[in-house]
């Protein structure tokens, strides 16, 4: 049996400093930390922003179609109150809330001013909408808050 050359047993030192590892140092570690940092720093504003903006904008719809249901209940009664005309009562409201579906509210809907020939419909934000103006629309079509 022949054995085998003696410098393939032994492994051969590496090349430059004696002490390297592959791998991540604390330094870098902490520089990508740092990054990501300012990173979610920057974003994250933006992010609630677009979050404001899209819940408005839903609140801003449902006006519309609150406003919508009032002159289809005009076009079908002559007037914007509860039957007989000229109570000045409100008529059942189908929209109470921002967005319609599902469990969350971050605006409330109410029919605030009603009665033969006008109404304001008004939509106040939620507590975790902070910051937020109430918008409103009436029978004219003039708009508050948008």
């Amino acid at each position: 049996m022949r054995s085998s050359p003696s410098f393939l047993l032994h492994r051969p030192r590496p090349v430059g400093p004696a002490r390297f590892r592959p791998g991540f140092t604390l330094i870098e570690l902490m520089i990508v930390v740092a990054i990501v940092a300012i990173l979610a720093a920057i974003a994250y504003p933006s992010y609630q922003s677009q979050i404001r903006k899209t819940r408005r904008g839903d609140a801003q719809a449902v006006l519309m179609q609150a406003a919508q249901f009032m002159e289809r209940r005009y076009t079908e009664n002559g007037c914007y109150d509860k039957n007989p005309c000229g109570t000045g009562t409100a008529p059942t409201f189908p929209f109470t809330k921002s967005p319609i579906d599902g469990n969350d509210t971050y605006y409330s809907i109410a029919l605030t001013a009603v009665d033969d020939d006008s109404f304001t419909i008004t939509a106040t934000p939620a507590a975790s909408e902070s910051g937020a103006a109430a918008l409103s629309i009436d029978e004219t079509g003039l708009r508050t808050g948008w």
